[in-house]
């Protein structure tokens, strides 16, 4: 049984102190690199937008705020944590694969290709993308190293007066754009995959936000936080990162929602982009003309900086803890040469690839999260993460194969899983094949559970 606590504060926090969380996790969950995906979606959806927006905000939203109350809920100091019911191997494994991919692989080098993408790109002939990419990243791989070294602060500084700024302009462009829509978001053409399917495709989109593993990786910083204010019990803390998350997340559903209708108006000037950077910075200089790409490109290359930093920071603390033989200045230049490399791969590459790894991720996180807000009712019992989990790996790695690029997923041996998966696995031609085993492994391992506590009495 654990431990139960008691607040060290028993007085109501102000409104001030609900703010100063909420604004915590508001910086955790928005970034420059969260615009791109909801615009993505609009222009992808069309007139099927606000379905599609219920899905979306499901895995973008709420399970990011779920993350952090589990983090809170289950006393944990970490994905470390949230996955050691299942053995030091299983959460260690668990651990480095969402470091990886927040890290090195995808969410890190991201940083780089959509400063590129949204401010430099589109004013330079097609030739001289390459070699202005590697330049580009890296110069801001060499700042984000600096930065990291000491463990600077000057971003935090600085990200506190970029992000109102960042905010102003988006409202601009909200406020424009109500006053003079570029079309009439219901009216827009819907792509294939969206004409039935809108709701299950935007909840797909999600996980390209990743914030659901960020705050896994570091929701402890929210709790921390909740922590210092005196709310020291699990109770008390989970309702105050809720109470503190309702409004952050709230505000961040209201700015996607925005972003996903922006997104749907742009196809009456604008061809779906390939990716929403090309089609944020259309819309911006749209209505903004060339000063407003020119703030745009400065905006979103200094918070994503901030993004980056914190990310290479928080990767070497968590790995030199792990694998303390390695220091922190030797994980940090891993990270960032890794992360540089990867960059130059260009962004639709890294989503591209980055896909199958969400594929197979998300599903596994999002069951540890329900079970580790849950879990004080069944003692946290390792039979049920067991079940739970066991039976969503294997439909979630069918799912991983069937989502990379055609080199690997048009292989005989993968077209051949695919076949059975789709023969055999409900909701497997919409991505949500591992629902019904997750619910199936979830309901046997409580069986199981308290089975065995009846045979006890």
């Amino acid at each position: 049984m654990r431990k139960i606590e008691k607040d060290l504060n028993t007085e109501p926090l102000t409104w001030k102190q609900y703010l100063a969380v909420a604004s915590l996790l508001f910086g955790l969950f928005f970034g420059a690199g969260n615009l791109i995906f909801p615009i993505h979606l609009g222009q992808l959806a069309g007139a099927e937008w606000g379905i599609a927006t219920v899905g979306f905000l499901l895995t973008a939203v709420l399970l990011p705020l779920m993350a952090v109350l589990a983090i809170s809920a289950s006393h944990a100091k970490g994905v470390y944590d949230i996955g050691r019911p299942l053995g030091n191997k299983f959460a260690l494994g668990f651990m480095i694969l969402i470091h990886l991919t927040l890290g090195p692989l995808f969410a890190t080098p991201r940083t780089a290709s959509i400063s590129f993408a949204v401010g430099i790109q589109p004013v330079l002939p097609q030739k001289y993308s390459r070699p202005c990419l590697l330049a580009f990243s890296a110069i801001f791989f060499i700042l984000a190293y600096l930065i990291s070294y000491n463990q600077s602060t000057i971003l935090d500084s600085i990200g506190r007066i970029l992000n109102p700024i960042f905010l102003l302009l988006l409202f601009f462009a909200f406020l424009l754009s109500f006053l003079s829509p570029m079309g009439v978001a219901g009216k827009q053409v819907v792509t294939g995959a969206y004409q039935r399917q809108g709701f299950f495709n935007g909840f797909l989109q999600g996980y390209n936000t990743m914030d659901a593993l960020a705050g896994l990786a570091f929701g402890y910083t929210i709790v921390s936080a909740v922590r210092h204010l005196g709310k020291t019990s699990a109770k008390s803390n989970a309702q105050i990162t809720a109470k503190a998350g309702i409004l952050a997340t709230g505000a961040i559903g209201i700015i996607y929602i925005g972003l996903i209708w922006l997104g749907a108006t742009t196809l009456n000037h604008f061809k779906i982009s390939s990716e929403g950077g090309t089609a944020f910075n259309q819309i911006i200089t749209y209505y903004l003309g060339g000063f407003g790409h020119a703030l745009l490109a400065t905006l979103v290359t200094l918070t994503c900086l901030t993004t980056a930093v914190g990310l290479l920071v928080a990767f070497a603390q968590d790995f030199h803890r792990s694998f303390s033989k390695v220091n922190y200045h030797v994980w940090l230049t891993i990270m960032t040469i890794a992360s540089f490399i990867t960059a130059n791969f260009g962004l639709n590459t890294i989503i591209s690839w980055s896909t199958p790894m969400l594929m197979f991720l998300y599903p596994i996180a999002i069951v540890l999260i329900i079970l580790s807000i849950t879990g004080i009712y069944f003692n946290y019992d390792k039979k049920v993460y067991a079940w739970g989990v066991s039976l969503t790996v294997i439909p979630a790695i069918l799912d991983m194969i069937t989502s990379f690029p055609p080199v690997i997923s048009r292989q005989s041996w993968a077209l051949q899983l695919e076949y059975l998966q789709m023969k055999f696995l409900p909701l497997a031609n919409i991505g949500m094949d591992w629902v019904i085993p997750a619910l199936m492994g979830l309901l046997l391992g409580l069986v199981s559970h308290f089975l065995a506590q009846k045979n006890k009495l």
